[in-house]
């Protein structure tokens, strides 16, 4: 068992504090290795490492800044078995999953290396005689990512090689869940003497200590974090009080439409993966399914056999499991009462519906039927394998149903009938919108969302200019 240290000024340092939490593997419920549970002041001493360091790194040329954000992307791919035997004992993610997020979170680092030479600004005609206005775009400065626990090599490199290769130094804290990648991923840094110390900084502790310290502290520029709604909200509040400026990517309650023109062999495919994807632990997962009454019958079964083919278990232990545990046994817990709860509130449990008879904290995939729009299980996110499904008779209907939420991340929708996908893309209320496909976004697009799912975004030009503040000169010369 590993016991990790923070990560400050280019050194690891011991916690000012003395406590200690323990990293569980979720697929045998063994304690695998611990983090220090840090401090107020161990974030002091790590925003002030980035502080000093920005300057710096803001004036090394983007071109080196790109070249050090490429290195860290082919370094992983150096260590590429290790992190996904890392992110499968952590997280509990099947092998294609793991693997998938591994090598994502590598093409993140070389696609961002490319912007180094794209940063740019513009010139604007003025009204004034002899005078020129130069929009500049320089680093925000000090940026604080928070990783979530349920993408945490890809998340961490999002936010890790955006600030780099943009100008900003970075402070991170990694999830109390699954700290052990963003470590390994230190120890790639540290052996880098390209990187100066104070460019990349790691506290590690509880996301209502560090999280809110950071969100506060009045020498971060930015704060960028992904995670759950109420999490969202405690650093928004933190951060209002030196009007920092945030980046959120917080919960989802994606729609599923599907309508009578559909491919419905396709749609239970790419349903069923964008629901059971990372045991349904995703923002972007299919949270309920809106079906044409007169094809509900034939989509479910096909549903059904979906999830029921799917292989459970210790995803270290074959490549064969295709869905491994929840996260912890609290999130078990609550997903097994959210489906306890819609029965009661007449859903009927067309498959799943229980705990898996393994160790660990596994639910079996769960498909509810008879679920009525109005219920709690249609409105809460529920972030586990369950998809409660209704049906509809218009697509006016499906659409009203659809935006009826307080978030506004993802949505998808299946058919083959051109009018009536553009008719639905333009009336959805989210950031994303998938056709016939599941739901996952690309580097190069935008990640997004609507409501109380966020502000600001990541990925492709307009998430890296997220990291960028803008700096107007009026500058006038003699004729």
């Amino acid at each position: 068992m590993q016991t990790h240290q923070m990560y400050v000024n280019g050194e690891y340092i011991k916690s000012t504090g003395d406590e200690w939490i323990d990293i569980i593997n979720p697929a045998t419920e063994q304690v695998i290795s611990k983090i220090p549970k840090g401090t107020e002041q161990d974030v002091d001493k790590a925003v002030e490492a980035a502080h000093q360091a920005q300057q710096a790194w803001e004036l090394t040329p983007n071109i080196e800044r790109g070249k050090i954000v490429r290195k860290l992307g082919d370094k992983i791919a150096e260590n590429r078995d290790k992190f996904i035997d890392l992110l499968q004992e952590e997280q509990g993610k099947d092998y294609e999953l793991a693997s998938g997020e591994v090598d994502l979170a590598i093409d993140y680092f070389h696609y961002m290396s490319e912007w180094a030479r794209r940063i740019e600004g513009e010139i604007v005609p003025s009204d004034r005689p002899n005078e020129n206005i130069l929009v500049y775009k320089k680093p925000i400065g000090v940026v604080a990512g928070i990783i979530p626990w349920n993408f945490p090599v890809f998340i961490l490199a999002r936010k890790v090689a955006t600030a780099l290769v943009t100008g900003c130094t970075i402070v991170i804290k990694p999830s109390q869940q699954t700290p052990n990648t963003a470590m390994e991923f230190t120890k790639i840094v540290d052996a880098m003497e390209e990187i100066p110390a104070g460019v990349y900084n790691v506290v590690t502790g509880t996301g209502s200590e560090i999280g809110n310290a950071l969100a506060s502290h009045k020498k971060v520029q930015m704060i960028t974090m992904t995670g759950s709604l109420p999490a969202g909200t405690k650093v928004m509040e933190a951060a209002a009080q030196n009007i920092t400026k945030v980046n959120l990517e917080l919960g989802g309650k994606a729609p599923a439409i599907v309508t009578q023109n559909a491919d419905l062999d396709l749609a239970a495919k790419a349903i069923t993966t964008s629901r059971l994807a990372n045991g349904g632990q995703a923002c972007t997962n299919a949270e309920r399914l809106y079906v044409h009454e007169s094809v509900a019958e034939e989509l479910s079964q096909k549903l059904i056999q979906a999830f029921e083919a799917t292989k459970l278990g210790d995803p270290r232990e074959s490549k064969d499991v295709t869905m491994g545990p929840l996260i912890s046994q609290d999130r078990l817990e609550t997903v097994e009462g959210m489906v306890k709860d819609a029965v009661s509130q007449g859903a009927t449990v067309a498959t799943g519906g229980e705990r898996a008879d393994l160790a660990g904290f596994f639910y079996k995939p769960t498909i509810l039927t008879n679920v009525t729009h109005d219920s709690d299980i249609m409105r809460e996110e529920i972030f586990g394998p369950v998809l409660p499904m209704t049906t509809y008779s218009t697509i006016e209907e499906a659409i009203e149903m659809a935006n009826d939420t307080v978030f506004g991340l993802s949505s998808s929708i299946y058919t083959d009938d051109l009018n009536e996908a553009m008719r639905v893309v333009n009336e959805m209320k989210f950031g994303e919108t998938y056709v016939n496909r599941e739901n996952f976004e690309a580097v190069q697009g935008y990640h997004a969302g609507m409501r109380q799912s966020g502000l600001g975004g990541a990925d492709g030009k307009h998430g890296m200019e997220d990291f960028l503040a803008t700096q107007v000169v009026y500058m006038q010369y003699k004729k």
